[in-house]
């Protein structure tokens, strides 16, 4: 008999965007209200207490061409 197990997951990514185009990019402004929101979503799927630090990589920023994204990930066994 076989010795493993298998699982399916359903990963939700989660993400806000930030338009940032040349010459000017994003303003911090914009990058702070979309940071808190997407902090207050994670700290809310996860449980987590406003005073309760978060690990570093729990939101992550990504540069694309004309935009800043903020996103997080979770997953969800699918049965």
């Amino acid at each position: 008999m076989a010795d493993f197990t298998a699982e399916t997951v359903t990963r939700r990514i989660h993400r806000w965007i930030v338009p940032a185009a040349e010459p000017w990019g994003a303003a911090a402004a914009e990058i702070g209200k979309a940071w808190a929101v997407a902090e207050r979503a994670y700290r809310q799927h996860h449980g987590l207490a406003d005073d309760q630090p978060l690990h570093d990589d729990a939101l992550r920023f990504h540069v694309r061409d004309d935009e800043v994204v903020i996103e997080f990930q979770t997953e969800t066994p699918t049965p």
